[in-house]
């Protein structure tokens, strides 16, 4: 990766150059074999030279959507931020038109991007010490051509170590929130417990980010897993309209859309004090994505012409995937091309966690409105996949290399349902159920090689599910037991994002539905709005579940939904399932209480809770 130098006082004036430009990260293609998506370099520097480019005052300057950290290593993290002079975004699509050339004229594409470039400097130090001395430090500079954004990759670093980090505009005392971020355990380390706060599918307009501000106050976790859908590409209105208000196609569209969603309160405070790993689903780009296209655009001559503003279904992909990339704390790993985001983090001898792109990377074609029974009739086809040849073969490799290392657990962090579960309509194919060779070779590789202790994270689907691992109709399996098992499935709900329509009380019989109909599934739940944190340690998961009454306005209430164990080696959700009590939807072999009982996140006080509403009206 890149270590930015630290640079004395005496150059603090002065205009910068290719190398502080190349030290941020943003700066660069999303792949390193695709050199020719990223910015040229060489002329934004050149441009800085230009007559008339005034640098902006520090005054001028703001930290305008707050600062965040991702993707820890065990001696370096990744931290953002954006410097900017309006919380506007660039409407410059200089980085995604053409072949952007590594060397090129300063024409009029280059002219309406912003010719003044934004010094930051910044450090990172250890937390516990209170100390003011850098462990690690160094310069960037950006611009309009990468919408302001800064990411730069934090080296020399203590394994699972907790640091302070902070940017300060170059020579001012304009400093940025102060956030805390966290390395991981060294590969070979005996850790003995590392907890996550798995999250998915947060609509700005549906509802408040309720989710984010709790798991951030309560700080039970170690790291934030974002499973996709972090932001969504319609055009819904409302109290909490979508900006721009209209579906996405543009650069400046998804810049716009994910400066909306980074400017929610609770989303900065997740941000700020804890090391994101996310992923993406299809609405970071459009709805029921897959290798050429989406549910309303397709790679079609009169898809083009009338689905949308006259911007291919490539070039909406690479629209989305570079504010992608500019906007969130993610590497930008070696890949083969500008959609790989599909990485694997071997954290201690604990666990792998392994994070797949089961919607962008390769997939073959989904449900899109219109084919259902089309998919119902090829699901079953050898050649439909998930992940394409390339990411499933190393997919297989991961996971027996994390078995032949002794890691004790192997984690995946996907998109969708890998579970066989039936719903009251039938199955989705639009999840794993979709792609039944897809999921035969991954069970097969798991049940061939012995692997187990494997637990599937999901979201999606805006409800809860959990269930046991199962390849129905190969192996046996005791729905009463849990025997024949290799893992778990922990699917969680949206942040905001509707979920199953209706009352308590009818989406409990439709979760009884659901648990009548499908033999794996253990728990489910449609009603609540939440998120799950994961513990893991040596001898066992312990996973608890926590839903928002409601997400129709700001509030700080967390009610406990379920707790689920699943022992090393069992390969099975232990028994009684639960303990045999869940808060809420239906519980196979156990009881469902209502009590309402939640937690204030602000004030640390446990009250009885009712709303008579979910969701923000959008209408």
């Amino acid at each position: 990766m890149y270590l930015l130098a630290t640079v004395g006082l005496a150059v603090l004036s002065a205009l910068p150059t290719t190398a502080f430009y190349d030290g941020n990260l943003n700066y660069h293609s999303p792949s390193r074999r695709h050199p020719n998506l990223g910015i040229d370099i060489p002329l934004v520097s050149r441009r800085s030279f230009k007559r008339g480019a005034i640098a902006f005052k520090p005054s001028e300057l703001n930290f305008t959507h707050g600062v965040a950290s991702g993707d820890p290593y065990p001696s370096s993290v990744i931290l953002w931020t954006r410097i900017a002079p309006s919380l506007v975004s660039s409407n410059s699509d200089v980085t995604v038109k053409g072949p952007v050339p590594l060397y090129n004229h300063d024409t009029e594409t280059y002219i309406k991007a912003d010719a003044n470039p934004v010094c930051v400097d910044w450090s990172i130090r250890q937390a516990a010490s209170n100390s003011t001395v850098s462990v690690s430090s160094g310069r960037a500079y950006t611009t309009g051509d990468i919408d302001y954004t800064v990411k730069v990759e934090a080296t020399g670093l203590t394994p699972f170590t907790t640091y302070r980090y902070q940017f300060t505009v170059c020579g001012s005392s304009n400093k940025s929130p102060e956030g805390l971020t966290k390395t991981a355990p060294a590969e070979n380390a005996d850790v003995n417990e590392l907890k996550f706060a798995v999250f998915s599918c947060s609509n700005y307009p549906n509802g408040y980010f309720n989710a984010y501000g709790n798991a951030a106050r309560k700080a039970q976790q170690d790291y934030v897993v974002h499973l996709g859908d972090y932001i969504y590409e319609s055009a819904t209105g409302g109290p909490r309209a979508h900006n721009p208000p209209r579906l996405l196609f543009t650069l400046f569209d998804y810049r716009t859309r994910h400066g909306q969603y980074r400017s929610d309160p609770d989303l900065q405070l997740l941000s700020k004090d804890f090391a994101w790993i996310a992923t993406w689903d299809d609405h970071e780009v459009a709805n029921n994505g897959y290798r050429d296209g989406f549910s309303a655009l397709n790679n079609t001559e009169e898809s083009f012409c009338n689905d949308g503003p006259s911007i291919s279904v490539d070039q909406r992909k690479m629209n989305a995937v570079r504010a992608y990339f500019e906007w969130m704390p993610i590497r930008q790993v070696d890949m083969d091309d500008n959609l790989r985001i599909w990485r694997n983090f071997k954290m201690g001898k604990l666990m792998d966690l392994i994070v797949l792109d089961t919607r962008n990377y390769d997939r073959s074609i989904t449900t899109l409105g219109w084919n259902d029974d089309y998919i119902g009739l090829i699901s079953d086809d050898a050649g439909r996949t998930l992940m394409g040849s390339h990411q499933e073969n190393w997919f297989y490799r991961q996971l027996s290399e994390s078995a032949n290392r002794s890691a004790t657990w192997r984690i995946i962090g996907n998109q969708i349902i890998f579970s066989r579960v039936i719903e009251e309509f039938g199955v989705n194919g639009d999840n794993w159920n979709g792609y039944v060779a897809n999921r035969n070779r991954t069970l097969k590789h798991l049940y061939d090689n012995k692997i187990g202790n494997n637990v599937f994270l999901a979201g999606d689907s805006h409800q809860n599910w959990v269930s046991d691992l199962v390849w129905l109709g190969e192996k046996p399996y005791d729905k009463v037991t849990g025997a024949g098992g290799l893992g778990v499935e922990f699917a969680g709900t949206a942040v905001s994002s509707t979920g199953a329509k209706g009352t308590l009380t009818t989406t409990d019989a439709s979760a009884r539905k659901r648990i009548d109909q499908s033999s794996v599934l253990q728990w489910q739940d449609g009603y609540y709005r939440g998120y799950f944190v994961m513990s893991v340690r040596k001898d066992k998961i312990v996973t608890q579940f926590f839903g928002s009454p409601s997400v129709a306005t700001r509030n700080a209430w967390d009610l406990p939904l379920a707790n689920f164990t699943v022992l090393a080696g069992a390969n099975r959700l232990s028994r009684p399932v639960a303990n045999g009590s869940v808060e809420t939807g239906s519980l196979r072999g156990g009881t469902v209480k209502h009590s309402n009982v939640t937690l204030n996140t602000q004030t640390g006080l446990w009250q009885k809770i009712g709303f008579d509403k979910m969701f923000i009206s959008t209408s």
